[in-house]
């Protein structure tokens, strides 16, 4: 990496829960990140979206009512310790899974841990702080929302996430859109994670790109998405990358033969601090519940994907196939 220059590095969905947490159980903290620990390793800052609770205990009468839960034990967080991630979203559909008894546990096996932490909290003021980092000298900011489980929304006294619906006519929009300019004005990059949208789709909802835009225009360097179980085309809006979804990263989730969300890929971008000089990024397939790289057809393959609705969204691509990585906005 040249001098004054940092990468930084996002991975879509990570769920640490049901088959995970047993394999877990006989295997050590970096299992689930198989070899891909080899490109997290070559970066400054890594974050990825925590889909499941720390907690070791919950009172089965604090379910919801929903089909899925996923649920962790607190060592785990040894898991993100593995991998050297930095900061985590819990703006999500899963963060309240076991009430919020099991939400504050995750707050504080993060805390102990170190690993900031952006999306939910204790009440709507610590639910929509952005996570705050150092890295080599540069303020790097996270501000994590969902459009998903209203229900969940956090409140003046109580746990939750930051909850708005993508319009940018609700007041809670523009209560987003503040933060991040009064973020921006005290930090050096700041990043928006976007739990959005339905599960299924290659193409982004027609309202998630004037919303995205409009995160970027409010202050945002980079959008990450993520919610959808599959990858999704990636628009560079004002020289700033609105990454729609990012997929699936880890999780013991059936495979899909249509969609595949066992296809991802590691979010890897270059930034002097003044603008993002690269942006590429590595397949990856998941396994036994573990992200591993994709290699050569099944590598160009996934690429060969991404490139074509990256050009619907009118995004060029180059592949290095020495690197096995797509160069997105590459002219």
């Amino acid at each position: 990496m040249s001098k004054g220059r940092k990468k930084y590095l996002f991975a879509g969905d990570v769920m640490l829960g049901r088959m995970v947490n047993e394999v877990l159980q006989r295997e050590p903290p970096e299992y689930p990140w198989g070899d891909t620990l080899t490109v997290f390793r070559e970066v400054a800052w890594r974050f990825c979206n925590l889909e499941c609770v720390l907690a070791d205990s919950c009172d089965p009468a604090s379910l919801p009512s929903k089909a899925f839960h996923f649920r962790s034990d607190a060592k785990n967080v040894a898991v993100l310790q593995a991998a050297g991630i930095d900061a985590v979203s819990l703006a999500n559909n899963h963060t309240l899974d076991f009430g919020q008894e099991a939400l504050a546990a995750t707050l504080d096996a993060l805390d102990r841990a170190g690993i900031s932490h952006s999306g939910a909290g204790k009440d709507i003021g610590a639910a929509s702080s952005a996570a705050v980092c150092q890295v080599e000298g540069l303020k790097v900011a996270v501000i994590s929302f969902t459009d998903n489980e209203p229900d969940w929304e956090a409140g003046l006294a109580q746990h939750g996430i930051f909850y708005l619906p993508i319009s940018a006519d609700d007041p809670r929009t523009e209560r987003l859109l503040q933060i991040i300019r009064t973020t921006k004005a005290e930090a050096d990059l700041v990043f928006l994670s976007a739990h959005w949208g339905p599960n299924w789709g290659h193409s982004p909802p027609k309202s998630h790109i004037p919303f995205g835009r409009l995160l970027i225009n409010a202050g945002a360097d980079l959008v990450i998405g993520h919610s959808p179980h599959i990858f999704q085309g990636i628009e560079f809006y004002r020289e700033r990358p609105i990454i729609y979804s990012a997929g699936d990263f880890i999780d013991d989730y059936a495979v899909d033969p249509e969609e595949r969300n066992d296809e991802s890929f590691i979010f890897v971008f270059e930034t002097d601090g003044e603008g993002i000089r690269s942006l590429k990024i590595y397949p990856t397939l998941i396994r036994d519940c573990q992200a591993r790289l994709a290699t050569g057809n099944d590598a160009r393959k996934l690429a060969s994907k991404m490139a074509k609705l990256c050009l619907d969204l009118k995004t060029s691509t180059v592949w290095h196939d020495g690197e096995r990585c797509l160069e997105i906005g590459a002219d």
